[in-house]
């Protein structure tokens, strides 16, 4: 890059010619410190970048910005003018082209540079950034002298993404700020996946000590973003791209084969237009990821400090335990639990207003774009949020008629489970087990008819209940699970909603009902392979008995995990026989026509009480069909009308009433240590680099070419 000139200059009229642009940047990561008041800032940030540099020479320029930056501070400096051309263009009745480029230009440069500091710290305290500048430099007057810079940073960056309105003219720098922020919160990667109190987010930390105003506005605004997607202008030119579309002079190169300082990272998909269903929006997409980082941050209280009981602080729930983490409340997380629709005022019916700023906005909105969306792990990341966290939205949603808009691209998802992550299987199946909580939900689920169901492929599905799609689909995911991921979690998620809906079952279909029952059968087959298994190792003696007890430990342990799915499974059938046997004639033929699946655990004293109830079913229709005189042999369509004749004459007499199961789902104690890690992995699978060498929130995979053979230490 060469030394920077004591002066740089522009060219003729101010223009930026090529060397006037080399200039500028070779004076920036330089050694000599321009003052905060300088006119330097003012030319750098008004320069077009649109020529381009090769990635070994950004890198470079990284690297001696990182190494100077100790004395110059002009990261510090950069930072703080960005404020003020965000301040400028907030203000401002009118902002000019000129006014938008250097906040963009700003916002690009700070990304870039900060990005390769924080991807290439030694220590974890960043000091590396050098953000503690002279206050007293003539220029930081009106500096706020009781703020960090930090501090005064995101309260700019915040303040503009959640006062400013998403326009054809302010696209471009909203896109560069949301990337700017999951710069500032990348920090988070270099931590371990337990949050400590010796961890050191400076951004992320100064983003939670936002006043409630600025917080709910960028809550609000994020999830505007996400429902209303807006578009990058397809005709529209991007201030810091070449003529050509390419990335300009700081183009994002970053760690490895793709890009060093990658930043924002999608700049190869800047123009693509929206997709057939108008739902591809970049800046809908990076809200969204700012918001679920911004969510499920958590702050530990260090040891040394206090927990604050004005409200300020929220202590986990199990503080007193010794060694226990307690933690910071989380204001971004709480507006998101408290967020009002926009059509129902709830201070009116409760009496009470809200205590300071309230998210509002059109929860019929927000419905159907989750509905659209949810095909995108981020989307169902947020609508678990959503229906975990906030009571009024759950509510919305549990009194919602076309709950198909929800549960179909969830039960599609679950129905391609092979080509999810078990994470995503997960997050499906405990918003399903949310819902089956409620019984107003178990209900309209089975009244709510299916025209068809295009994507299940083993047969046709037509005029057939939600709630029979989800018998279905529920089953195929436990199978799939025993085949393949063997998740003992997983299991008892999916048997605990179908335990759920047991009760309300209305008209199950024929294929459900058959399903049901085969996989009383399946699990009936693993049992007996695994109690045989372990009588013939009780028998057999090894010379290593050690090794033999330890594998009979294991077979006695999976053979209790598959003696209480059975029991659920009974229990469901039970159910559905005790409390809707009228309303279920094809379960009644499907337990008629497998009954012996259940004989062999007729006298088992774990399922015997239950199989009474069973078998009380199954001794009274088939007196019926015993006294029923018939001519030839017996049809489906015999047995069916014999079967629903005789349900509207069922009494349920002899049945022994049990307590309905109800399975609620329970957050862990540490949701953090699964949420951070999972939400950061959801940014980097849509192509955000970040130098895998530096990441220790979770285990990677670091090959050989991520790291440049020529790359320095910073």
């Amino acid at each position: 890059m060469g030394a920077a000139p004591s002066t740089p200059r522009l060219g003729e009229a101010g223009a930026a010619s090529p060397g006037a642009a080399e200039q500028m940047f070779a004076a920036l990561v330089g050694d000599r410190a321009y003052p905060i008041s300088s006119e330097f800032w003012r030319q750098l940030l008004e320069l077009p970048l649109t020529q381009q540099w090769p990635r070994d020479r950004v890198l470079q320029a990284c690297h001696a910005f990182a190494q100077n930056n100790y004395h110059t501070k002009h990261l510090a400096k950069i930072l703080i003018h960005l404020v003020w051309c965000l301040q400028e263009c907030t203000s401002a009745s009118s902002v000019t082209s000129s006014v938008y480029r250097k906040a963009i230009n700003a916002a690009y440069i700070s990304s870039i540079f900060l990005k390769f500091i924080i991807e290439n710290a030694k220590a974890d305290n960043w000091q590396e950034l050098c953000l503690d500048i002279d206050k007293d430099e003539k220029g930081l007057e009106i500096f706020p002298s009781d703020q960090s810079v930090e501090y005064f940073l995101m309260k700019g960056v915040l303040n503009y993404i959640g006062s400013v309105d998403v326009s054809p003219e302010s696209c471009y720098l909203h896109h560069e700020l949301l990337n700017l922020m999951l710069v500032l919160m990348s920090t988070q990667l270099c931590s371990g996946p337990s949050p400590e109190p010796k961890d050191v987010h400076p951004f992320i930390d100064a983003a939670m000590l936002q006043d409630s105003s600025i917080v709910a506005s960028v809550v609000q605004k994020l999830l505007l973003n996400f429902v209303r997607r807006p578009q990058i202008p397809s005709n529209g030119s991007h201030p810091v791209f070449s003529d050509d579309g390419g990335p300009g002079v700081l183009q994002r190169v970053g760690s490895a084969a793709a890009n060093f300082v990658l930043l924002p990272y999608y700049t190869f998909n800047y123009f693509v237009s929206a997709s057939a269903e108008g739902t591809t929006s970049q800046l809908a997409d990076n809200s969204l990821l700012v918001l679920l980082i911004l969510i499920y941050y958590r702050k530990c209280i260090s040891m040394n400090e206090s927990i604050p009981t004005d409200g300020v602080y929220m202590s986990d729930s199990n503080t007193n335990v010794k060694d226990a983490p307690a933690f910071h409340e989380n204001p971004y997380c709480k507006a998101l639990n408290n967020a009002k629709d926009i059509q129902f005022d709830h201070a009116d019916v409760e009496g009470n207003a809200q205590n300071g700023p309230v998210v509002s906005l059109s929860f019929a909105s927000l419905f159907d774009a989750l509905g659209t969306c949810l095909k995108d792990e981020s989307s169902v990341l947020l609508l678990y949020s959503l229906v975990h966290g906030n009571c009024d939205f759950q509510e919305y949603v549990l009194v919602r008629t076309d709950l198909d808009t929800l549960l179909m691209p969830i039960l599609e998802m679950l129905y391609n489970a092979s080509r999810k992550t078990s994470n995503q299987i997960y997050m499906l199946l405990i918003i399903l087990l949310i819902l089956s909580q409620d019984s107003t939900f178990n209900a309209s689920v089975h009244k709510l008819v299916l025209p068809s169901v295009p994507w299940y492929q083993e047969r046709l599905m037509h005029q057939t209940s939600l709630g029979s799609l989800m018998v279905v689909v529920l089953i195929r995911t436990i199978k799939y699970n025993l085949s393949k991921l063997r998740d003992v979690y997983l299991h008892t998620n999916c048997l605990a909603i179908l335990a759920n809906m047991g009760p309300h079952a209305h008209r199950l279909s024929a294929y459900a009902s058959q399903r049901l029952v085969s996989l009383f059968d399946m699990l009936s087959r693993k049992y007996a392979k695994l109690a045989e298994l372990k009588n013939d190792k009780a028998l057999k003696v090894t010379p290593d008995q050690m090794e033999a007890d330890i594998i009979s430990d294991d077979t006695s342990t999976e053979l209790h995990i598959y003696t209480d799915f059975l029991r659920i499974v009974l229990e469901i059938i039970n159910a559905i026989l005790t409390y809707a046997l009228p309303r279920n004639p094809e379960v009644v033929y499907a337990v008629l026509h497998r009954q012996e699946v259940f004989q062999p655990f007729k006298n088992h004293p774990r399922f015997n009480e239950l199989l009474e109830n069973i078998y009380t079913v199954l001794d009274f229709f088939n007196s019926r069909m015993d006294m029923q005189q018939l001519d030839g042999e017996w049809s489906v369509d015999k047995v069916l009308e014999l079967i629903n004749k005789n349900c509207r004459s069922w009494r349920g007499e002899g049945m022994k009433m049990f307590t309905q199961l109800r399975f609620t789902y329970e957050q862990e104690s540490h949701p953090e240590e699964f949420f951070i890690p999972y939400a950061w992995r959801l940014i980097l699978s849509r192509g955000f680099s970040f130098n895998p060498g530096a990441i220790n929130l979770f285990p990677v995979e670091i090959h050989v070419d991520d790291s440049p053979s020529s790359e320095q230490k910073v």
